[in-house]
């Protein structure tokens, strides 16, 4: 069983920056892909930035050269650096990962953690 918490989140004005953190326990060393999403009112739920079973990295267009996805410590922290914060950034943040080699339907979560930027 593959339990996630997520940390990190707060308010923000817009330009700011925030890093997220994410602790997966019960995941063994490098197995499977870790990601993360976000739930807006607006948008629904977008795969944010996501690392594959093969290192391979995905970042939706909109973060593009503003979010930086990270897996350290053997699997076991994922993190989401974010720069040049925008108010379309406001959203609850979710760490998610699973056993197979990508993370298009993650099969666990984490709790989430909210982002506000303010202009």
């Amino acid at each position: 069983q593959v339990q996630l918490k997520e940390s990190g989140g707060g308010s923000v004005q817009a330009g700011e920056s925030l890093r997220l953190s994410c602790e997966a326990s019960g995941r063994t060393y490098n197995s499977g892909c870790m990601a993360w999403y976000r739930r807006s009112s607006e948008k629904g739920l977008e795969r944010v930035a996501s690392v594959d079973q093969d290192g391979t990295i995905y970042y939706m267009d909109s973060v593009k050269g503003r979010f930086v996805i990270s897996l350290e410590n053997a699997g076991h922290n994922l993190y989401l650096q974010m720069y040049d914060l925008k108010t379309e950034d406001t959203a609850m943040y979710y760490c998610a990962a699973d056993l197979g080699p990508r993370c298009t339907v993650p099969a666990y979560w984490g709790q989430g953690t909210q982002v506000t930027v303010s202009s």
